[in-house]
């Protein structure tokens, strides 16, 4: 794992920073978190009206919550949203209600099996309300009347989504995508938030080949309204990396998309194995992230998933124990720095023809072997020019070259380039 950066401590400071925000997929916290992205990245922050039809959905009526609580027959808040607003089923309607313990027990969720910690839930597309607590705040309730308060409102507004572009030097895009609607859970999504967050940071500090599209926005209903708003120009889109679950202590896990050899996946798989780090490479499943909503049929986009340890692929997954303390600077700049090794690939991943197809170019009067002198890896040097030479006639990749060749990938692009500069090939 990537030692800690000074980068992997400005992640966690802004996973800290978010951390104590109500999200949901629509309201204010959504606004609060990408006001605050806004800081570290220019965002083009984008509102969707209520009603809206995006493909096989409508955009739903936005949902903002100010206080609740539950107080017990002494008057005493034994569940508090001001103490974390996980406490509430997430798209909560308002009540406010006197009852017994007896009635309240079917708005109340819980974790028996860990019962210091308090689940998360939410209820977006059913009029629901209720409330989140630990197993043993439960047991310990005694019998009586309780005051039931949810002062939150579902009314018209919007969804709100925001964008990063850096510009590239074509049009073709790399969409990386991250969700912004959980409440407090550090890993799932605040790591990935901050991991895109810093990525966009790095890239635009170079001058990159793809056009990097950065989408902070709501799990599914978001994804969904982007694709629709987006749909005459998706063809612009040829790779893309979701984000999620990018912060605990787990190996790194690569979902490949549902094509399964887009050249995401062959980079991330390279990558990946190259790097010698411990990881994981999953088959495609229509379900998990926004990859399900990139990947559908009708859209067929080459969209793979980047996070640790996989969605529910650890206990403390949608509770509050995916606090601060779950999440560290060293796995965040662990995966930025796999991110940044993966787009450095993608960016110099060309196919060449090649000028001299006939026979074997006279590589010494073109100064190409002189220019090896003295390079300790000179002879596997010449050998990725003879193989870039082989494999230059416009269909395989300098990917394609460093797998069968067995060559690392900076040799084979360094090689590439010294061929061009000879003019004996040509992207």
């Amino acid at each position: 794992m990537a030692p800690v950066t000074t980068a992997g401590k400005e992640m966690h400071a802004l996973v800290e920073r978010l951390y104590p925000l109500c999200r949901s997929i629509t309201g204010d916290g959504v606004r609060a978190t990408l006001d605050i992205v806004g800081e570290y990245i220019p965002l083009q922050v984008r509102e969707v009206p209520t009603g809206t039809q995006v493909l096989d959905w409508t955009v739903p009526q936005e949902w903002n919550i100010r206080e609740a609580y539950i107080a017990d027959p002494a008057g005493n808040r034994v569940v508090d949203f001001a103490e974390s607003s996980l406490h509430v089923l997430g798209y909560s309607v308002p009540v406010s209600a006197t009852m017994p313990l007896a009635e309240l027990r079917a708005h109340l969720h819980t974790l028996p099996d860990h019962p210091s910690w308090v689940p998360y839930r939410t209820s977006y597309y059913k009029p629901e309300w209720g409330f989140c607590l630990a197993q043993e705040t439960l047991d310990a309730l005694p019998d009586g009347e309780y005051e039931v308060r949810v002062d939150s409102t579902l009314a018209d507004g919007h969804l709100t989504y925001a964008e990063h572009v850096v510009p590239g030097q074509v049009t073709d895009e790399v969409l990386v995508s991250c969700h912004v609607c959980h409440p407090s859970l550090a890993n799932d999504n605040l790591a990935g938030i901050a991991v895109a967050t810093f990525l966009a940071r790095a890239l635009a500090e170079q001058k990159p080949y793809y056009t990097y599209r950065f989408l902070f926005a709501p799990g599914t209903i978001g994804a969904i309204t982007w694709l629709a708003r987006n749909a005459e120009r998706i063809e612009r889109v040829k790779h893309g990396l979701v984000l999620a679950c990018a912060g605990d202590s787990g190996r790194l896990t690569y979902k490949q998309s549902r094509r399964g050899d887009a050249e995401i996946d062959r980079v991330m798989r390279h990558v990946l194995a190259a790097s010698e780090r411990p990881h994981h490479v999953t088959e495609f499943t229509p379900y998990g992230y926004d990859e399900r909503q990139f990947c559908s049929p009708g859209f067929d986009l080459g969209v793979g998933s980047l996070s640790r340890t996989p969605y529910a692929g650890y206990p403390e997954y949608h509770t509050s124990a995916d606090n601060l303390d779950f999440v560290s600077p060293e796995a965040m700049a662990d995966t930025l720095a796999v991110c940044r090794e993966a787009f450095a690939v993608l960016d110099r991943n060309r196919r060449y023809v090649n000028l001299s197809p006939y026979g074997e170019p006279q590589l010494g009067r073109r100064g190409l072997y002189d220019s090896l002198g003295g390079r300790s890896d000179a002879k596997q040097a010449q050998m990725a020019m003879l193989w870039v030479l082989s494999l230059s006639e416009g269909e395989h990749s300098l990917l394609d070259v460093a797998k069968r060749s067995g060559l690392p990938f900076g040799t084979v692009v360094a090689a590439a380039d010294a061929l061009c500069g000879a003019g004996l090939i040509e992207a």
